[in-house]
């Protein structure tokens, strides 16, 4: 608890909201690239405490939320198929394909089993040398160090009957493809701390500089997110675009070496295509070629997927901060988490849910400082 209770303070966070209102002077534009940043925001209201002038605009954080509509559709066809353990998390299980999701291939008779960690994956694998297991590997750099180290350990310890359908991508190009749209109104970034812990900051300097927008690495508590506002703010009004640290109890310069080098023995940098966004340049990783015996792509030849995204979901709109969830037609109506149109109303990270669980009914009350621990 002592955590929680740390940075969740509402002395200490009255006491940042105070300075952000001292500071500002014009309206300014922000945005996180983190669902679970997203759900703290909020969550405890943090957009409702901010002055006017302050705008957080919702980026495409979420790992389900980006994963593209093609690799459901894959992951549902491999699925399906006799002799396949397919073995993903949770929050994968519900995400709409075309027509289905995971769930209803599972009650369709396939083998859909969800696991805690990769590594569960690979132990089924050797547990059933009969079957083919495919495990699931979707997420941001935070996620791809685990699965990269569970693809090296299949190969190493000579399980062939594992295989992992990839989907991971990269933060960086998704800013860079942010700030190069013509709809752009982002003027400062609040970086996700988690990927920073892996990868470090040595990719956003450059990314700050030519399009001239601040860039602040943030954690995931309320008094984080207030830190890495005031620090944006603050570089804002100064005029400044530079990286700057606000997480250093997790974040490194350098990241994690060693996840970094396990990253680049098992992965190679592809372009990668983003539910609702399209293909991002360098914005992914696929299995490099000492890999692709493990590759269930290659595996399963699944190949000339149609896909037909439902046209009454904006998530596309939502993932690109070009719309906020409750101000989508379908939002609370149609699409629920019980029967949802896009992946941002299932995940736990996703935009629309974070409204859908605190804001659907309205929210008068201002969490942070009614209840300190939530």
């Amino acid at each position: 608890m002592k955590y929680l209770e740390e940075f969740q303070n509402p002395e200490l966070a009255r006491g940042l909201l105070d300075d952000i209102r001292a500071t500002v002077t014009r309206p300014w534009a922000l945005m996180e690239v983190c669902g679970g940043q997203t759900h703290t925001i909020i969550r405890h209201a943090i957009d409702q405490l901010l002055p006017e002038e302050v705008e957080l605009i919702h980026g495409p954080g979420c790992p389900v939320c980006v994963t593209p509509l093609e690799i459901i559709d894959k992951a549902l066809e491999i699925a399906s198929r006799p002799g396949v353990i397919f073995c993903s998390f949770g929050d994968m299980l519900r995400v709409p394909g075309t027509g289905r999701d995971l769930f209803r291939v599972r009650g369709e008779g396939g083998d859909v089993r969800v696991v805690y960690s990769p590594l569960d994956a690979l132990r089924i694998a050797r547990e059933n040398p009969d079957r083919e297991v495919v495990f699931f590997g979707i997420g941001f750099e935070t996620t791809a160090p685990p699965n990269a180290m569970t693809v090296y350990q299949a190969r190493k310890q000579g399980i062939r009957n594992f295989s992992m359908l990839v989907s991971h991508v990269r933060v960086p190009p998704a800013i860079e493809a942010i700030m190069t749209s013509p709809e752009c109104r982002v003027q400062g970034f609040l970086a996700a701390g988690h990927v920073c812990s892996v990868m470090g900051t040595g990719e956003y300097p450059a990314l700050a500089a030519r399009h001239r927008v601040p860039i602040v690495v943030t954690g995931f508590e309320p008094l984080d997110i207030l830190e890495g506002i005031r620090r944006t703010v603050g570089q804002l009004e100064r005029g400044e675009h530079t990286v700057d640290n606000a997480y250093p109890r997790a974040v490194q310069p350098q990241g994690n070496p060693a996840a970094r080098a396990m990253l680049e023995d098992v992965f190679e940098v592809t372009d990668r295509a983003w539910r609702g966004i399209g293909t991002i340049p360098l914005s992914g990783w696929r299995l490099s070629p000492r890999y692709r015996d493990h590759d269930a792509e290659y595996r399963f030849d699944v190949v000339d997927i149609a896909t037909l995204e439902p046209a009454e979901c904006r998530s596309g709109e939502v993932l690109q901060g070009l719309l906020k969830p409750n101000e989508c037609e379908a939002f609370g109506n149609i699409c629920t988490p019980r029967t949802p149109l896009g992946a941002t109303m299932v995940s736990s990270e996703g935009a629309c849910a974070a409204y859908y669980l605190y804001r659907r009914l309205g929210n008068p009350a201002t969490p942070l400082e009614a209840n300190p621990v939530g």
